[in-house]
């Protein structure tokens, strides 16, 4: 019998899906699901919409719902992560004072400016949590979908022992998107990913072993409704030549080309159809506006039907490959660089094809990034690896000096601005920061 910690289990649609997800395995219908949360309502919430699950798919899995964070890694076999540090007070700042440096940041929570000073706060919640998995449940597998991302799965791989890889859906997301776009269907479909979380690149995208590139650049140039649906990614990919993983409104801020002046954020950044513009808004929405109920929002997420086929998330997946029936699965994660890809920073986190099978989880090797992807992706990830150091020795000119080179706040700031920002920023998370204390 099975036992799954999810941890930050208010995060209710993933918890939802998931919980789904890994009653669908025959060697986890009788499973224990440990629902785990600081927040109390939101855990209550989590623990009615797993109970909705089990009782309309007729499981013998058991549902407990903790505050105790040692008392539910005791024994796991698989542990999974969605939660958010600290609360929309502090993180509202990691966008609100860039803007008023006119750095415009659309989400925040992965790289720049935001997801730097979001990463600091995480990591040593993260850290802490690892280091109670190594004392309560040292074999279990520990999948994140906690951003930022890469940053936190290279400082949980590094400093711990725990199994630990990182999750991202916009892979497979992304790819079923293409694949509709030429009409194709997603079984025929086969593709290499490779780079960084939230900047990997579709190295290959064949349709029945061919190459599919020519046809997503036909329905990209000519048609209007596909290009208006990624602005800003169907831009990088005309002008790069390969597709990036995730969404236009992530991707509009880890490089220069996009957000750095108004006329650019209006033609790119704010029409396209499947354009969400600041996926932190709801947060600071509800916070505002005392007429939108997140309480209702909640109750609405518990109630909506249930669906109990399958979805497409990597984690019960691989759970199920690792300590299920060990059918072998191949997904994109997040691990260090160890001769993966070869024109990336050693030891960086990297996003890659990873096999899982009941020898746990094997990273493949990639080789070389095309030169242009290589460029790009090569700032972002140096840029990680410095924040890394700064986070890891509590030095703020690290830190100051990694948000220097992030590409849109070097194309908006200067140094002297950037130093500024920076300082500005410290000061509204000074509660949070004890390692820089």
């Amino acid at each position: 019998m099975a036992k799954f910690v999810f941890i930050g289990a208010g995060s209710l649609v993933f918890t939802k899906n998931l919980v789904r997800d890994l009653l669908t395995f025959p060697a986890f219908v009788d499973c224990t699901i440990t629902l785990l949360d600081i927040d109390k309502d939101r855990l209550a919430y989590a623990k009615q919409t797993v109970d909705n699950i089990i009782a309309a798919g007729q499981y013998p899995a058991k549902v407990e719902a903790t505050t105790d964070r040692v008392e539910a890694l005791k024994g796991a076999n698989g542990v999974i992560c969605t939660l958010l540090a600290h609360d929309v007070d502090v993180w509202r700042t990691d966008l609100e004072i860039p803007m008023e440096y006119g750095v415009n940041i659309n989400i925040g929570d992965t790289r720049g400016p935001a997801g730097i000073f979001r990463f600091l706060r995480t990591v040593p919640v993260m850290l802490e949590i690892c280091r109670d998995i190594e004392r309560y449940c040292p074999d279990a597998v520990f999948l994140n979908y906690t951003n930022p991302m890469a940053m936190l799965c290279r400082v949980m791989q590094s400093e711990t022992n725990v199994k630990v890889t990182g999750l991202c859906h916009s892979v497979q997301g992304t790819a079923e998107m293409l694949a509709g776009w030429i009409g194709a269907p997603m079984g025929e479909i086969t593709y290499r990913c490779a780079g960084i979380n939230h900047q990997a690149f579709y190295l290959d995208f064949k349709w029945n072993g061919k190459d599919a590139y020519p046809l997503i650049r036909e329905a990209v140039v000519n048609r209007p409704e596909i290009y208006n649906e990624e602005q800003v990614r169907n831009e990088m990919y005309l002008h790069l030549d390969y597709y990036v993983t995730e969404s236009s409104g992530h991707n509009s801020e880890y490089n220069a080309w996009f957000r750095k002046r108004p006329d650019l954020i209006e033609k790119y950044c704010t029409h396209g159809t499947g354009w969400n513009p600041g996926l932190y808004a709801p947060g600071l929405q509800h916070r505002d506006n005392p007429a939108l109920d997140w309480n209702k929002q909640l109750e609405e997420w518990r109630d909506s039907p249930i669906e109990l086929k399958r979805g497409n998330e990597y984690a019960s997946y691989i759970f199920n490959a690792v300590f299920g029936d060990q059918t072998l699965f191949e997904f994109n994660g997040n691990v260090r660089n160890f001769g993966l890809i070869n024109n990336l920073p050693e030891g960086c986190c990297v996003e890659v094809p990873v096999l899982a099978s009941k020898r746990g989880l094997s990273p493949m090797h990639v080789g070389p990034l095309p030169d242009q992807l290589a460029l790009l992706v090569n700032t972002s990830a140096r840029i990680e690896e410095l924040a890394i150091e700064g986070a890891l020795t509590g030095d703020r000119r690290k830190v100051f000096q990694a948000i220097c080179f992030d590409p849109l706040t070097s194309a908006v700031l200067s140094l002297e601005e950037i130093k500024s920002m920076v300082d500005r920023m410290f000061e509204a998370n000074k509660a949070y920061l004890p390692q820089f204390a």
